[in-house]
């Protein structure tokens, strides 16, 4: 017995974005202005600025997903409302975003988040599925790049090391910082996501070109590749090698990484 994929009629407001993603991005926009104006507790101002910024690249590197898979032919993926941007929509709202949040204020590390259920046996080819896998890690390198923008240009602040302390030459350090932090994000992100470990989008793009035999092996461990990776990044030595990476890439795209460091301190308000 074959399985005959059904016509889905794609509704009408699929690809308007949600509200929740609205919201998001006023608060985004809001929080830049008042940490670039140094208005009210500007840590604060910082806290919103970066979380709701990394919530944006949450809902864009699943919408990358999402409208891969819509255009290969999963048709399924605007009726589950993952074209529309809206977190709420991309799996357990818990391990998704509360989880990925958490870390990043802890941890300083952009977690893979979400996540979009495509519906595989209306994806007929293996080059198509690869690609539905890589475009939300794209997306994260696109996003890292964009947020740098300023510094490769020059137009961010100088920084000097004096030896005893940090001079930042700029009249708005705070807005500078936390847009660091933004973008040393999602360079993290972008490098966990193309890791080739299963549950992992980098494992996902592999996946289609295994064989069945090693398929449903990488199936079975795919459940848990993401919670081997945070005990790794946390327990073992490869945590530094990682942190060593994801600065070297973030100097390359002109950040730097004293910036980056009292950005994430300004971040964590309650801690002063």
């Amino acid at each position: 017995m074959t399985y005959e994929p059904v016509y889905t009629r794609t509704p009408r407001n699929a690809f308007v974005p949600s509200p929740v993603f609205v919201g998001i991005v006023a608060i985004f926009a809001v929080s830049g202005v008042l940490t670039w104006t140094r208005y009210g507790n500007v840590g604060f101002d910082v806290f919103l600025f970066v979380i709701s910024g990394w919530l944006i690249s949450l809902c864009l590197h699943e919408y990358a997903h999402a409208v891969a898979a819509y255009f290969s032919g999963d048709l399924t993926v605007a009726e589950r409302g993952y074209l529309r941007l809206n977190p709420l929509k991309y799996t357990h709202p818990l391990l998704s975003i509360v989880l990925p949040v958490i870390v990043v204020i802890l941890g300083g590390i952009g977690l893979p988040g979400g996540a979009v259920w495509v519906d595989h046996r209306y994806i007929t080819s293996k080059v198509k599925d690869s690609l539905i896998s890589a475009a939300g890690p794209l997306t994260n390198i696109v996003l890292a790049v964009v947020a740098a923008v300023p510094f490769l240009f020059g137009l961010g602040p100088e920084v000097v090391d004096t030896g005893a302390r940090l001079v930042i030459y700029t009249a708005h350090p705070e807005f500078w910082q936390a847009l660091s932090v933004v973008a040393f994000l999602q360079i993290t992100a972008s490098v966990l996501n193309l890791l080739p470990i299963p549950g992992l989008d980098g494992g996902s793009i592999l996946r289609p070109w295994l064989s069945p035999a090693y398929r449903r092996a990488w199936d079975m461990f795919a459940p848990f590749g993401f919670l081997l990776l945070f005990v790794a990044l946390w327990q073992t030595d490869l945590g530094g090698y990682f942190s060593e990476l994801v600065v070297w890439l973030a100097e390359h795209l002109g950040l730097d990484r004293y910036l980056i460091a009292d950005g994430f301190e300004l971040m964590r308000f309650w801690s002063d």
